[in-house]
């Protein structure tokens, strides 16, 4: 079964920094582009980054641009994502995604379960 799995989370003081992790199993992530979103308490979920298949071009959005980083690893067969000078509103349960292929761009197909990032001021 195709999985994806998240990790890395955890609780951190405001301008801190934490590198989350998302590993697959059964598939080779390098071919797939891989997003990374995330959903805060009471909000819809929304695309912060993601990293093309193959080539990997990486794109972020407007908002984290310049303190988020995402980035791959083709012999762990994972996709990272380097969050840096937290702030509270980073709060939120962070997940990846693959998509169907190569472009960041949806339908996204799997979803991990997900990795809470809690900043505190």
């Amino acid at each position: 079964q195709l999985q994806l799995v998240e990790s890395g989370g955890g609780l951190v003081q405001s301008g801190g920094s934490l590198r989350l992790s998302c590993t697959a199993s059964r598939f080779t992530l390098d071919y797939y582009a891989i997003g990374w979103f995330r959903q805060a308490p009471g909000k819809e979920r929304e695309g912060v980054a993601c990293i093309s298949g193959g080539d990997g071009i990486t794109y972020y959005v407007d908002s984290v641009k310049g303190r988020f980083t995402i980035s791959r690893d083709n012999a762990e067969n994972a996709v990272f994502l380097q969050i840096d000078t937290l702030t509270p509103e980073d709060t939120a349960v962070y997940y990846c995604a693959r998509g169907r292929e190569a472009l960041c761009e949806a339908p996204w197909h799997y979803w991990g379960h997900g990795t809470q990032v809690t900043v505190s001021s």
